[in-house]
């Protein structure tokens, strides 16, 4: 039997001490039960956004966000004199002008009301002003075939707009 007393010592003694969680107060404020939100999202001061298409994608935007989108001709009554080749390149957009996203699929207030479009809500807009106009990193694309002695390498730059989101409504 001593020995038996002696292996149960020794366990305990070996494992290692837990150290004492103090369970919370009832008292605890609004403030702490509050999640915080993950790195990285953007939370509005009165969490307004909107999702809009363009460019055959679509982007939740925010006021204040910076959205890089697909360049876009044009948005005035010349936009088919543009695609029809009638008039030059005097036409497009530059920056600092302001552009109106009016493919509007849904927007949320925050608080209590969500509009969902189908497919898109009338009468719904989001503006914003044309910051850059820039081109992507290039793509290499290469076609190759072995034995034949044939090798193609064409590389492209995609162009895109960054757009700064002003209004939602």
């Amino acid at each position: 039997m001593a020995e038996i007393r002696e292996i149960k010592k020794e366990t305990e003694k070996s494992l290692p001490k837990v150290p004492k969680v103090k369970k919370a107060s009832k008292t605890s404020s609004a403030s702490d039960k509050v999640p915080t939100p993950k790195v990285g999202t953007k939370v509005p001061s009165n969490g307004t956004f909107a999702i809009i298409e363009t460019g055959g994608k679509q982007y939740r935007v925010v006021v204040g966000d910076t959205i890089k989108i697909e360049k876009i001709l044009a948005q005035t009554q010349s936009d088919k004199a543009i695609l029809a080749g009638e008039k030059g390149d005097n036409d497009l957009l530059k920056e600092g002008d302001s552009i109106v996203f009016d493919k509007v699929l849904l927007i949320d207030n925050g608080t209590d009301s969500t509009d969902i479009g189908t497919p898109y809500i009338s009468g719904a807009k989001v503006s914003g002003t044309l910051v850059e106009i820039g081109r992507n990193a290039k793509v290499i694309v290469i076609k190759y075939k072995q034995k034949s002695r044939y090798f193609k390498k064409n590389g492209h730059r995609q162009p895109y707009f960054k757009v700064k989101i002003g209004k939602i409504g």
